[in-house]
């Protein structure tokens, strides 16, 4: 009955924190005694509002099955360490990802609402897309159930409902993206941002056996041309400039082959979508694309379309 009136008492977006917490104080300790989660529950006065001592067994196992559905993580209880708690393949969390990324984002949002006296001194960008409609697209993943959308796309004059098929969620730049499958079109990414309305419903759909979110987005930086063949492109890098790329790659594909005093050489494996394009661009004249000529060669047009407009005469 307690654990009934728990539940009732939270809601999806408050079970969903809990869910991270539980994680991200598993994996944070490596190994972890029932005993000492429950001390670190009794004091997380943000998500444990009913002032709990303890959380109740039958919720515990129940946020661990709920965890293994969402994020494909196990959470194990070895008998040889005294039947402490941990988080099985672990590594797989430390290679990055959506996954991880997403686990880390609402870990230290939980973090921060625990801390709300030094909140003033934690800066972050906020995603105005992600508290509305993640969760309800979480929970249809989760249940491989349909959602009903009424979408008003960015080039579009006019909103439109339809069914689709969640296949999985990626952020990038501030935005939450959904690609997903409808009736009438293949798989199509959707900013969550032009989301009008979202309902999730009772008809189920299969996710193909063979789709690995990862791999779909593996060749691309951002969102967009997913699918396309990728090409060799090299970059020539300002010295005062290469810094910034060995510390953040553009791509995970991203290696440098030559390194002087004045540049540094850096080669991808991508699609050469208008993701990658802006952040080029974005450097400025410290980068110059080598190959493929075709890229250099747009980027050079969309230069000079920008002199003009700024020098009209």
């Amino acid at each position: 009955m307690h654990f009934i009136t728990t539940m009732a008492k939270q809601s999806s977006a408050q079970l969903f924190r809990c869910y991270i917490w539980l994680v991200d104080t598993i994996y944070a300790a490596g190994h972890i005694t029932r005993e000492e989660i429950d001390h670190k529950w009794a004091r997380n006065y943000t998500l444990n509002d009913m002032h709990e001592n303890a959380i109740p067994e039958r919720t515990f196992h129940n946020w661990r099955h709920a965890i293994e559905d969402l994020f494909q993580i196990n959470i194990e209880c070895s008998r040889k360490l005294g039947g402490s708690y941990y988080i099985e393949a672990a590594d797989d969390l430390e290679r990055g990802g959506v996954r991880t990324w997403l686990i880390n984002t609402f870990a230290v949002n939980n973090l921060i609402n625990e801390s709300h006296r030094i909140k003033h001194q934690i800066l972050f960008e906020t995603i105005p897309s992600g508290h509305r409609f993640l969760t309800p697209i979480i929970e249809a993943m989760r249940d491989k159930v349909q959602l009903n959308m009424t979408y008003h796309g960015y080039h579009k004059d006019h909103e439109s409902t339809f069914m689709v098929k969640p296949y999985c969620v990626k952020v990038y730049r501030q935005r939450w993206y959904m690609l997903a499958q409808s009736e009438k079109s293949d798989l199509t990414v959707y900013a969550l941002d032009r989301i009008v309305k979202l309902e999730i419903t009772d008809k189920l759909y299969k996710l193909p056996v063979d789709f690995d979110p990862e791999a779909y987005f593996n060749s691309i930086v951002g969102v967009s041309d997913a699918g396309k063949k990728p090409k060799f492109v090299t970059i020539r890098v300002n010295s005062w400039q290469a810094n910034y790329f060995r510390s953040l790659p553009l791509h995970h594909s991203q290696e440098e082959t030559e390194r002087t005093d004045e540049y540094s050489i850096f080669k991808y494996y991508l699609v050469p979508n208008y993701e990658f394009k802006q952040e080029l661009r974005s450097h400025g004249a410290a980068v110059q694309v080598i190959e493929p000529q075709k890229l250099a060669e747009e980027i050079n047009k969309e230069s000079e379309e920008i002199i003009r407009m700024y020098n009209p005469n």
